[in-house]
């Protein structure tokens, strides 16, 4: 049976930032509608919301497809070297953001100077480091590799069991769902 571990992997990719970026979206609306904070949401989310989630996924499969001995943290450190440099030309090619001598003025609005430039990477690249170390190495080790051990262990979605009942996680997902809907079985 094909167990699709490229979908998988993609799929343990985009879990983390895709909820991520749900909860920022909310924030700068909040901020924009509620407090009037003059910053065009519409804008500035546009660029995280189409490309980060997509490029994790991508990301995470290129770690699973190349069989990489390099730790999953250290792969996912790599990203944001990828993210600044298109976040930077594609804001700086649509005119959002202006560069200056002493620093970034992005829409017109919000400066930044290069010394929180220069500290705010190495933030970056921590943090980058340990989401792809803790919560996408647990969605991959749920859904995608197999224990260091040598066994093979079966894929919660398909012929994993719940509490030896022999039936896997996703049938018990679809009867809950079908009981709730009303449809007969």
């Amino acid at each position: 049976m094909n167990t699709h571990p490229y979908l998988r992997a993609y799929m343990a990719g985009i879990s983390v930032p895709t909820p991520l970026l749900l909860v920022a979206l909310t924030l700068f609306s909040i901020a924009r509608f509620v407090y009037n904070v003059p910053v065009p949401v519409e804008r500035v989310i546009i660029f995280p919301m189409a490309i980060v989630p997509n490029l994790f996924g991508i990301w995470n499969v290129l770690h699973v497809a190349s069989g990489s001995r390099l730790p999953l943290g250290i792969h996912g450190a790599i990203l944001p070297f990828m993210l600044a440099p298109a976040g930077f030309f594609l804001a700086r090619s649509l005119g959002f953001l202006k560069v200056t001598s002493y620093g970034l003025i992005y829409f017109g609005a919000v400066q930044i100077h290069y010394v929180h430039v220069a500290l705010l990477f190495p933030a970056v690249l921590i943090v980058y480091y340990l989401v792809w170390k803790y919560l996408i190495g647990f969605f991959n080790q749920v859904v995608v590799w197999k224990p260091s051990g040598g066994r093979a262990r079966g894929w919660m979605a398909n012929d994993g069991s719940l509490a030896g009942s022999g039936r896997g996680v996703l049938r018990l997902m679809v009867l809950g769902a079908t009981a709730v809907a009303g449809f007969p079985r």
